[in-house]
């Protein structure tokens, strides 16, 4: 894939489809998910963590102190159901619905609570998430060796 340009240096191709250059397939099971998807389960993942959390702490919209609270509390439900289940079996119930998961690029079947945990709290932060590289890999994947796939 490296070329050589006309003053010596060599030039990397940018890569045919998302993951090529990672040595996964362009379509099917273990492809690069696409954005949409990936926002998606993102955005399951944010719904169910609030409606969890309405379920212990009643959102009062009068109440600027009582939101405050809630939304603190629908915080840490969030980073429960984003690093436990991806900890162990790589994906979060947002990711379940939309057919993606988070695999490790060395292969190993765990992804495991650091890289799970570090991949939330850049998530958080949003810009670490959303700037992406041609194998559509943002900040927070390539910070932990990881990629988003396609479960099917």
């Amino acid at each position: 894939m490296q070329t050589l340009s006309s003053g010596g240096a060599t030039t990397q191709e940018p890569p045919r489809w998302p993951g090529e250059r990672l040595g996964l397939p362009q379509r099917g099971p273990r492809a690069v998910a696409g954005t949409g998807r990936r926002f998606l389960a993102l955005l399951g993942d944010l719904v169910l963590a609030s409606l969890l959390t309405a379920i212990f702490t009643r959102p009062d919209y009068s109440d600027l102190a009582a939101m405050q609270e809630h939304n603190l509390w629908a915080l840490v439900t969030w980073t429960v159901i984003t690093v436990v289940p991806v900890t162990f079996f790589g994906f979060t119930p947002g990711m379940a619905l939309t057919g993606i998961r988070v695999a490790r690029l060395d292969g190993a079947a765990v992804v495991g609570l650091w890289r799970a945990a570090l991949r939330c709290v850049l998530t958080f932060f949003i810009v670490p998430a959303a700037v992406r590289n041609a194998d559509n890999r943002g900040w927070h994947d390539r910070l932990t060796n990881t990629v988003v796939v396609t479960m099917r």
